[in-house]
């Protein structure tokens, strides 16, 4: 472990995006609207999904939940450091900091382990169609998704918990928000348990439901390849795509992040990966599925020609 004198540290600042003083208000105007595109497609998302009966499936259940998530995700980050932005406090104090952390894990965690459930599900409808319903009745859909979001806080917690138990000698970090690195580069001394926990955190939420969604895939495609008529083929893949394209770019940045090793890092080159994870993935969801999703386009044609006849 690394060990320096210190004193007690009761708030913390964010350096944020100063070196782009002179961008700030037009920072602000982007992250603003990108925030806003995302409640809003988002919320659709999830109205859609509860209105309208065809939508009534474990699929579009768990991208209901995950739509939910993301929301609750991004509203936990974005809104202060918009306040940021137009120079409101850039201070936090150290129990903010620890609730904003474990509130950023652990829908963060949540949303990692829901794609693997939703990836699950892909598998089951396409490889196993005849037992589809009763493998993915709704007693187990529901299961399913309290089990990760219990799980994701869960981890967030001891995760949350290891970090601030120790003591901090530096009170700026260079970042938006309370991430993990940033904060440990805050501590007088990182343990290395702290280390092995975060590797360990990493390995569960990251890379175990990434081999889990990719060796799924290659059983999804191998089926799929096996189907006669093109129409099947590309109506089966249809269904893949939406979710497999929002993994991949999901994956990636957090792997991006959390594998980088220590010496690559710059807080240039972090401020930019987590505005993506943080502002840009959560408006994935709502642009990709209804976009890409036919079934979504056509229920949200059924709902505005209800709402326009009524």
């Amino acid at each position: 472990m690394k060990t320096v004198n210190c004193t007690q540290v009761r708030e913390f600042v964010f350096q944020g995006f100063s070196n782009f003083q002179e961008h700030q208000l037009t920072l602000f105007i982007v992250f603003f609207t990108l925030y806003i595109l995302t409640l809003t497609g988002n919320l659709i998302i999830v109205t859609i999904i509860r209105i309208d009966h065809h939508l009534h499936t474990p699929m579009y259940f768990f991208l209901s939940v995950l739509s939910t998530s993301e929301t609750f995700y991004s509203l936990v980050i974005i809104p202060r450091m918009l306040g940021s932005l137009v120079g409101l406090s850039q201070s936090i104090s150290l129990e903010c900091c620890g609730i904003q952390l474990f509130f950023f894990l652990g829908f963060g965690i949540t949303n990692c382990l829901l794609l693997a459930v939703m990836g699950y599900d892909r598998y089951v409808a396409i490889c196993n169609p005849l037992r589809y319903s009763i493998i993915m009745n709704w007693r187990v859909c529901v299961t399913l998704a309290s089990s990760v979001c219990v799980t994701g806080f869960l981890l967030s917690l001891v995760q949350a918990m290891a970090i601030f138990r120790l003591p901090f000698c530096n009170t700026l970090i260079k970042h938006f928000f309370c991430d993990v690195r940033p904060i440990l580069d805050l501590a007088c001394m990182v343990p290395v348990i702290n280390d092995i926990l975060t590797l360990v955190l990493t390995l569960m939420v990251i890379t175990a439901p990434a081999t889990f969604l990719f060796v799924s895939y290659v059983l999804i495609i191998s089926t799929i390849l096996k189907i006669a008529s093109a129409d099947g083929w590309k109506k089966t893949f249809a269904t893949c795509s939406s979710h497999l394209t929002v993994v991949v770019i999901h994956y990636g940045c957090a792997s991006t992040v959390y594998f980088k090793p220590k010496s690559e890092n710059t807080k240039d080159q972090d401020q930019l990966i987590s505005v993506t994870y943080t502002v840009i993935t959560p408006l994935l969801n709502p642009v990709v599925y209804s976009l890409r999703n036919k079934e979504v386009q056509d229920a949200l044609r059924r709902v505005l020609c209800r709402k326009y006849l009524s």
